[in-house]
């Protein structure tokens, strides 16, 4: 199984911004030395929730800095941006790492940077259809034209040229039915951020593999994101997820306003107005503990000994051969993310990547039960 990290570059009251992303950097230092496989870049905009708005350029830094290490977006949102301006970054990245990348994109889900960016929410689908096949088309076609309903691009090159096929490689994060479907048929492999029960996850991933198959794609084993709470003792790991991943979880509704049910009224995101009462429980301390400990159950959370199997069982379940991990969240001291990352680095990463029980994926198995009607955010 390969490994990676993400960052999720939190704000911090209190704290400047160069403070917060200078640690995440050091985080990142990391993950080659340790022993990762991967470093995953997030992109979000202007409320602090992630603070990587250019995840191509901090994955340049990186490029850099390493030797072995691939690379990944967690995911580019392709509404935002001109696809062009994409591919062009894509094409440079994939020069500057001598091909180490993976590509997950995404359509987003918080209106605040619909907003933010001018673009109405409700084309968010089709911009994100249109967008994804035209930047595959630049990237592997010498040269091009589209003609389309939202970019219009005479005949022209993508210069330079990358050196592999990184639209080969593309990905997608896939939250709803609706952009399942249409990530499936663009033949994209799929990143699933882990936010429902492991059932559940397992059920999406079928469907997104049937429809792929229905229409001639035969997509790669699914890449995992989950958070991690890794701890000597099960006590320590546990306390630990309660507090900082449940800020997480909180600042996840500070940025997307799920809990007012906006969603449910814009074309293409009425799935998303079913998280409004996962997020309205906010309100009620004993609810919103209760819905803490459910996030924190369908994370990877225990003993070196407890991750290993936990992630045994994903791997079971969902069929996943990559797991991207994040260690620092919801604002946890930089010093308490260190120590979660080295532990697990030294006593969990061998035992995936060498265990010949983690070499081959099996099919993700179908779920047995329904899965909690609780519904969290993506990264």
């Amino acid at each position: 199984m390969k490994v990676g990290i993400a960052l999720n570059i939190l704000s911090e009251p209190g704290r400047p911004d160069v403070a917060v992303v200078s640690d995440h950097l050091a985080m990142g230092d990391l993950a080659e030395p340790l022993g990762f496989d991967s470093l995953f870049a997030l992109e979000h905009h202007f409320t602090g929730y992630a603070m990587s708005p250019a995840p191509l350029e901090l994955l340049a830094y990186f490029a850099g800095r390493t030797k072995r290490i691939t690379f990944g977006t967690a995911v580019i949102v392709l509404p935002w941006h001109d696809p062009i301006r994409i591919a062009e970054g894509i094409a440079l990245l994939d020069i500057l790492s001598g091909g180490r990348c993976l590509f997950g994109f995404g359509r987003g889900a918080a209106s605040v940077e619909y907003e933010g960016f001018r673009i109405p929410m409700g084309e968010a689908r089709p911009r994100f259809a249109e967008a994804a096949q035209l930047i595959r088309k630049a990237l592997s076609e010498p040269e091009f034209e589209w003609h389309g309903e939202f970019f219009q691009i005479p005949r022209t090159s993508i210069r330079p040229r990358p050196i592999s096929h990184p639209e080969q490689r593309f990905y997608a994060s896939s939250v709803s039915p609706e952009s399942a479907e249409i990530m499936a048929k663009l033949g994209f492999g799929i990143l699933v951020v882990m936010q429902n029960e492991w059932p559940k996850a397992a059920e999406n991933i079928v469907n997104y593999r049937e429809i792929a198959l229905s229409v001639g794609h035969n997509p790669p084993p699914p890449i995992i994101l989950t958070n991690v709470s890794c701890a000597e003792s099960r006590a320590e790991a546990h306390e630990r997820a309660m507090i900082w991943l449940g800020k997480k979880w909180e600042s996840i509704d500070n940025h997307y306003h799920f809990s007012d049910g906006h969603l449910a009224t814009v074309k293409g995101y009425e799935t998303y107005g079913k998280m409004a009462k996962t997020y309205a429980r906010l309100q009620s301390e004993e609810e919103r503990v209760r819905a803490t400990e459910f996030y924190v159950k369908i994370q990877i959370v225990g003993t070196p000994d407890d991750c290993i199997q936990q992630i045994a069982e994903l791997q079971r379940v969902t069929g996943t051969d990559h797991l991207v991990t994040e260690f620092s969240f919801g604002g946890i001291p930089h010093a308490e993310a260190d120590k979660n990352m080295r532990l697990f680095a030294s006593r969990v990463l061998p035992v995936l990547q060498r265990d010949a029980a983690f070499a081959t994926p099996p099919a993700p198995v179908l779920p047995q039960a329904p899965a909690s009607p609780d519904l969290f955010a993506p990264a």
